[in-house]
């Protein structure tokens, strides 16, 4: 039986934080394993409520897994893959896709054996029916707003900003000497709506 090939991901939050006692850990565990640690991908300083983009060592080893450079990644816990539990399946079943295995110390999930693939997918269930609920909820509470908005004659969504507002918003703009949300804060807007004008006069002839 060949050896597998394993990659170790670890990150921490901020920069006075170490990643060596987690690599340190998962090296010892991968030796136990009889597994050779091909690859050591890190995010140091960066915190786990940041998109994959914005996570340039997970980023790389998800790339480097469809590239099929190793076998099994080994993270210490849940928390240092992913965001949210959808995050965290997006992430593991792109990895699946990639035949790619998935060995999280502290939550012992690992999907190089049949309970942790069973248990893997037991949990994608249920944040597939999550997701669908949340999805039904949202169609459901805009369906209302709806009726209930033709039956008191008020407009479904957002109000529309005053022309007064909008203008001054035009003008602050054009100056270019202030930030999206320094404009938004100073005229009591949201930044949303700054950026929607901003993208309006961009357009422009």
């Amino acid at each position: 039986m060949a050896t597998k090939r394993a990659a170790i991901y670890v990150r921490v939050s901020t920069d006075k934080q170490s990643v060596d006692n987690q690599v340190k850990e998962l090296t010892a565990i991968a030796a136990r394993r009889g597994w050779q640690v091909v690859e050591c991908y890190h995010d140091a300083g960066i915190s786990g409520a940041k998109s994959r983009k914005e996570r340039p060592g997970v980023e790389q080893m998800l790339n480097d897994a469809g590239k099929g450079r190793f076998d099994v990644v080994m993270v210490w816990a849940i928390d240092r893959l992913g965001r949210s539990l959808v995050d965290l399946l997006t992430t593991i079943q792109h990895l699946e896709a990639c035949k790619t295995d998935v060995f999280i110390e502290q939550q012992n999930l690992d999907t190089t054996t049949p309970m942790g693939k069973l248990l893997f997918q037991i949990t994608g269930a249920f944040a597939e029916f999550e997701r669908h609920m949340i999805k039904q909820r949202v169609a459901i509470g805009i369906r209302r707003a709806r009726e209930e908005g033709t039956k008191s004659g008020k407009p479904f969504g957002r109000p529309k900003l005053d022309g007064k507002k909008e203008a001054a918003v035009r003008k602050a703009l054009a100056l270019g000497n202030k930030g999206i949300l320094k404009i938004a804060a100073e005229l009591g807007v949201g930044s949303g709506t700054v950026q929607r004008i901003k993208a309006e006069m961009i357009a422009l002839p």
